[in-house]
C-alpha cells in the first residue's frame, strides 16, 4: 500500500508492481503529482510547484526508471536551462558546454577554479548515484553495498563530503559578492539552503542540472506522474483518487490497517508513505515510535512557497528563454520575494494555455510560520501580506518580462495554506530538507518494520530527480524485506504484499 501519488510514491509503486507485488496507491486529490502536479484553471494548465524537470540524462534517475517501466517520457530539453538576473548582471545557464564555459568566464571570472572541481565532482557522483541508492546507509549491509560500488574517481573528492560549499569557496579565495550571490541562488532552488550550509559534494551535483539537462514536460510537469500512474496500472497496480488516508494502525502481527476519509479500510503487509515525517506521525497517532515523535517535535519546519499563477498573451513574453531566476538585492537574504523563479510554458505546447497565451508560474521560498500566524489571528493582515508578496514577485518578474502586470489576463496567488489544502502537506511545507550534511541525511526508515517514507523527505530529496532516486532505493529495500519474509513464512509470495 502506498499513501500519496507524488512522483516518489508512484515510482516506487510502479517498480514494485512490475516485480509482481499487489500495489494500491491512495491519493487524496483528483489527479497525481502532488507538489509536482499540474492543475487546470480558466483554460490554463499551471505547474503547481516544481516547474523544471531533470534526471533524464543516460544513467539519470528518470532514465533508469523509464527503461525499467517502458515509459517514453514526454519531455523536450530546454536550452538555456534558465537565465539568472542578478542586481548588476545577467547570466545565462546554457546546457551546451562550450556556451556555458564562455558565459561563466565572461560573467563570473571569480569562479573559474570552482567550476573545474564542481564538474569533476558532479560527474563522479552522477556515475555512482544510479548504482548506489543505499545512502544514507541504515545497516551494515547498506554500508557494504556502498563501499563496493564507490568509484576510485570519488576518492580525491572525499573532502567535499565533509565540508560546505561556503568553506569550499573560502578555500578557493572567492570573495566576490556577485559570485557568492549567484551560487547561493542556485543552491537555494536545488539544495534548499545557501552556500554557508549546503554540503559541498551534494551542492556540486545540485547546481549541475543545467549542464546535464533541464527539460520541459509536454502538458505540464504533472504528466510525469500521469506516465507513472499509467505504468503502475499497466503492471497490475491501482490508484484510488479522492481517498485521503486518515489513520494507520499497526496490527499485533506487524501488518497494517489503513483507513480513509471515505470509510474504506485496507489491510497491507507493507506501507510506503509518500509523506513528510509530520504527516506520517499524525497518521500513526499512538502507534508512532518515540524517535519519530521526537523528530517531528524538534525538527524545524522546512520552507514553504508563495506562488503566482499568471496567464498572459504570448506576444508579451520574451523570446530568449522560458525559465528565469531573479535576485533583486544581493545585500538581503534570499527568499521572501527577494529571489523569484519564473517558468513560462513551452511555446510549442498548446495544451498549457488558451490559443495565443502561455501559462506562467512565479515562486519564492517563504517561511510558513508568519503566514499561519496571520491567517489565524488577523485575516486582513493576511490578505495584505498576500498583496505585498504578489507585488514583490511581479517586481522581480518584470526584470525578465517587462510589463507583465499590464499584460497579464490572470493572476492567481498561492500561499502555504493553499499548498496544505491541495497537497495535504502539514503547514504547506515543500521541497524537503536542506541538505547540509551527508552524515545527517534522512533515510526512508521510520522505526516500524515494513513501513517506509518516500518522497522529498528522503535523501536526496529536492526535485523530481531526487525523489525518483529515493524511490529506487525504497523499492530495493521492499524487495529485500520481501525476500526475508518469504524465507521466514513458508509459502509466502511477493505478490501477496500490499
Amino acid at each position: 500500500m502506498v499513501i500519496g501519488a507524488g512522483v516518489g510514491g508512484l515510482t516506487a509503486a510502479a517498480l514494485l508492481a512490475r516485480d509482481g507485488f499487489q500495489v494500491t496507491v491512495l491519493e487524496a486529490h483528483v489527479y497525481p503529482g502532488g507538489c509536482a502536479g499540474t492543475f487546470y484553471h480558466k483554460g490554463y494548465r499551471f505547474d503547481a510547484g516544481a516547474t523544471v524537470a531533470g534526471g533524464f540524462q543516460p544513467g539519470g534517475p528518470h532514465d533508469i526508471v523509464g527503461r525499467l517501466l517502458g515509459i517514453d517520457w514526454p519531455i523536450q530539453r530546454a536550452d538555456p536551462a534558465w537565465i539568472v538576473h542578478l542586481p548588476d548582471r545577467t547570466i545565462t545557464r546554457w546546457g551546451d558546454a562550450a556556451r556555458w564555459r564562455d558565459e561563466r568566464d565572461r560573467a563570473l571570472p571569480a569562479l573559474r577554479r570552482f567550476w573545474d572541481v564542481q564538474e569533476r565532482a558532479a560527474d563522479a557522483v552522477w556515475d555512482v548515484a544510479g548504482r548506489v541508492p543505499e545512502w544514507p546507509p541504515a545497516s551494515p549491509g547498506d554500508l557494504f553495498r556502498v563501499l563496493g560500488k564507490v568509484h576510485p574517481a570519488m576518492i580525491p573528492l572525499a573532502p567535499l563530503a565533509l565540508t560546505s560549499v561556503g568553506r569550499w569557496l573560502d578555500a578557493l579565495g572567492v570573495r566576490d559578492r556577485t559570485a557568492r550571490t549567484f551560487i547561493d541562488a542556485q543552491l537555494l532552488i536545488s539544495a534548499q539552503t545557501t552556500a554557508a550550509h549546503a554540503n559541498a559534494l551534494y551542492g556540486a551535483v545540485a547546481i549541475d542540472l543545467p549542464r546535464v539537462g533541464a527539460y520541459h514536460v509536454r502538458g505540464g510537469i504533472g504528466m510525469l506522474a500521469r506516465a507513472l500512474a499509467d505504468a503502475l496500472v499497466a503492471h497490475g497496480g491501482a490508484v484510488q483518487y479522492r481517498q485521503t488516508a486518515t489513520r494507520i494502525d499497526v496490527q499485533p502481527d506487524g501488518t497494517f490497517r489503513l483507513r480513509t476519509d471515505k470509510g474504506a479500510v485496507h489491510d497491507a503487509d507493507m506501507v510506503l508513505g509518500n509523506l513528510t515525517p509530520w504527516a506520517l506521525n499524525g497518521l500513526l497517532g499512538d502507534h508512532a515510535p518515540a524517535h519519530l515523535r521526537r523528530e517531528t517535535a524538534q525538527r524545524a519546519a522546512t520552507w514553504g512557497a508563495f506562488t503566482l499563477y499568471v496567464g498572459a498573451p504570448a506576444s508579451a513574453l520574451p523570446a530568449d528563454g522560458d525559465h528565469f531566476q531573479i535576485v533583486q538585492h544581493d545585500d538581503r537574504p534570499l527568499g521572501e520575494g527577494n529571489s523569484v523563479f519564473v517558468s513560462v510554458s513551452d511555446a510549442d505546447d498548446p495544451a498549457r494555455a488558451p490559443h495565443g497565451h502561455r501559462a506562467i508560474t512565479l515562486s519564492t521560498h517563504t517561511r510558513i510560520g508568519p503566514w499561519w500566524a496571520l491567517r489565524e489571528s488577523d485575516p486582513p493582515a493576511y490578505q495584505a501580506r498576500i498583496a505585498e508578496y504578489r507585488d514583490r514577485l511581479l517586481d522581480g518578474a518584470e526584470r525578465a518580462i517587462p510589463g507583465l502586470r499590464q499584460s497579464a489576463t490572470l493572476i492567481l496567488p498561492g500561499t502555504p495554506a493553499a499548498f496544505q489544502r491541495f497537497t495535504r502537506r502539514p503547514g504547506g511545507m515543500v521541497g524537503g530538507f536542506a541538505q547540509t550534511s551527508l552524515l545527517a541525511a534522512r533515510g526512508p526508515h521510520t522505526g516500524i518494520p515494513n513501513l517506509w517514507l518516500v518522497g522529498d523527505s528522503v535523501f536526496p530529496g529536492q526535485s523530481t530527480a531526487g525523489v525518483t532516486a529515493g524511490a529506487l532505493r525504497v523499492a530495493a529495500e521492499v524487495r529485500r524485506a520481501a525476500a526475508v519474509r518469504r524465507v521466514v513464512i513458508n509459502g509466502w509470495r511477493s505478490s501477496e504484499a500490499g
